[in-house]
């Protein structure tokens, strides 16, 4: 017998058999009823059966088999991608939605097999049945990841947005204390308040500005005229007064007037400053360099390195939650997410800019060029 009129006229035992492994899925699915256990495991046999009976090339039968058949400009949701969708709401993990395709395959041909006794059974069909439901499977597991990460980074920037003003009133009650004159102990319990409240503000920055961007928001900036060294001159300034023991220069050449927004800039340069405090010689100076062009700035963070870095490094370097070899015998951590370089190359972006970094004899150059004018607009002088 062939397999696609087998499955239609088994569709119902088939289906109960789904519905039946569906319901030892714990703790998922404890409180479904049959019609959600079952949910669209008639229409993906349904679809299979179709295909099964679909002539195809040689090219799209491998393309199938690696779950990579072209799906139609404009078509709906598969009935795989809709399962996936359902299953990912009702608290199924990726594991348990892959465990109902290999128990579905394994009853169908199990079945089928039976009914076909003692003949064998097609050969054919067995392939485009295993062809069927992996393309399936790929269409499903694609679907849950993109869900489950939208929902996480949902999730996450809602957490971080969250996180804001109760952030935001421990470090104005911790100035209030400091600014009270109440002793040298309040003072600096009150100054160690106010530095860790900056770190947790600054990764709470981070983790909205790496979900605005993964959630295809970009990074936001708000232009206006503004002149590049002054912005830079007032970032090197703080970092100077909190790191103390890494000595940071500036040179500027040229006219560095344009469209920024400033406090994206100051957070760019800050990053990569201080990632090169970070993976850089101890104690070894910070060298920032502004060149103004006809059309755009480019300015260059630099740093004696600890270590050469292997140019593949670079390949992944501005890649989120990846960070540089630590320096030879550095154990310490530096309470980072890892999202400095990913953040600062996206501020480049959305200021139509790019960044690039290189390591040579001893050196590393990190390199940002960022055009005069963004949409269109010109930079005058304020």
């Amino acid at each position: 017998m062939r397999l696609g009129p087998f499955i239609v006229q088994n569709m119902q035992r088939i289906v109960q058999e789904w519905e039946s492994f569906a319901a030892t899925i714990l703790p998922a699915a404890r409180s479904m009823e049959s019609l959600a256990l079952r949910d669209h495991a008639q229409e993906i046999l349904e679809a299979i059966v179709k295909d099964l009976s679909t002539p195809q090339t040689g090219d799209e039968q491998a393309a199938k088999s690696k779950g990579l058949a072209p799906k139609r400009i404009g078509a709906p949701e598969t009935a795989a991608q809709t399962h996936a969708f359902l299953r990912a709401r009702s608290g199924f993990d990726i594991r348990q939605l892959a465990s109902e395709y290999r128990a579905l395959r394994a009853s169908v041909l199990r079945l089928w097999m039976e009914a076909c006794h003692p003949a064998a059974p097609d050969l054919d069909d067995m392939i485009r049945f295993n062809e069927a439901m992996d393309q399936a499977l790929a269409e499903s597991i694609d679907f849950f990841s993109a869900h489950v990460e939208r929902a996480r980074n949902l999730l996450l920037g809602m957490l971080g947005h969250d996180m804001r003003s109760p952030l935001q009133t421990i470090k104005m009650t911790a100035t209030f204390l400091s600014a009270l004159n109440a002793g040298e102990k309040v003072s600096d319990a009150a100054s160690r308040l106010i530095s860790s409240g900056s770190r947790i503000q600054a990764l709470v920055n981070d983790l909205l500005d790496f979900n605005r961007s993964n959630l295809g928001l970009g990074i936001s900036v708000t232009p206006k005229a503004a002149d590049m060294a002054a912005l830079f001159e007032d970032e090197l300034t703080q970092l100077r007064a909190a790191h103390p023991d890494h000595p940071v220069t500036l040179d500027v050449t040229g006219d560095t007037m344009g469209l920024w927004d400033g406090m994206r800039l100051q957070q760019l340069l800050g990053n990569l400053v201080l990632n090169a405090m970070r993976y850089g010689a101890p104690n070894a100076a910070v060298h920032v360099v502004v060149t103004g062009g006809h059309d755009d700035v480019v300015f260059e963070v630099k740093n004696r390195s600890a270590s050469m870095i292997d140019p593949s490094t670079f390949e992944n370097l501005f890649e989120p939650l990846k960070r540089g070899p630590r320096p030879e015998g550095d154990t310490q951590t530096d309470g980072s997410l890892g999202l400095g370089l990913y953040i600062a190359r996206e501020i480049a972006k959305a200021h139509g800019g790019d960044v690039q970094a290189w390591s040579r004899d001893g050196e590393t150059v990190f390199r940002v060029r960022l055009p005069r004018r963004l949409n269109g607009q010109a930079a005058r002088h304020g």
